[in-house]
């Protein structure tokens, strides 16, 4: 059985998005100790959360309505920047620039983006989904 398509652009984008984390927490790690591990980490975090909640809501909308898959991409998008403006807003206030690296985190968490979308985009690419095509009017 196929796998859908949100499976197969998650795995696509999963594994190239962990291994420039993983890479860059690394680097962190050998540039700032363990305040750049620590940056890392949360850049992992918080890209896979941002980019899992997309393919879930994806997942969940395939065969609604367009005007309601409209509403929920909005509400998707407004609670994810919501919740990852909060999450910022707790990583600045609450935990130390010695406990967690910011720019570390800032250049992990984009390098993470990247890769995740590459991915992502490389994974479309291969599924080679079909397109209906409009009925010809007589």
């Amino acid at each position: 059985m196929a796998d859908s398509v949100e499976i197969n652009l998650g795995k696509g984008a999963v594994y190239p998005a962990l291994v420039v984390g993983v890479i860059g927490s690394v680097i962190a790690l050998l540039i700032k100790g363990k305040s750049g591990l620590i940056a890392g980490g949360f850049a992992l975090l918080i890209v896979f959360i941002f980019f899992i909640i997309h393919l879930i809501i994806s997942k969940i909308s395939n065969n609604l309505d367009p005007i309601a898959v409209m509403g929920l991409a909005l509400f998707s998008y407004f609670s994810k920047v919501l919740i990852l403006g909060v999450f910022l807003l707790v990583i600045v206030n609450k935990i130390s620039i010695e406990n967690l690296d910011r720019p570390s985190f800032g250049a992990i968490a984009i390098a993470v983006t990247v890769a995740w979308l590459g991915g992502e985009v490389r994974a479309f690419l291969k599924l080679k989904l079909h397109m209906p095509l409009p009925k010809k009017k007589n």
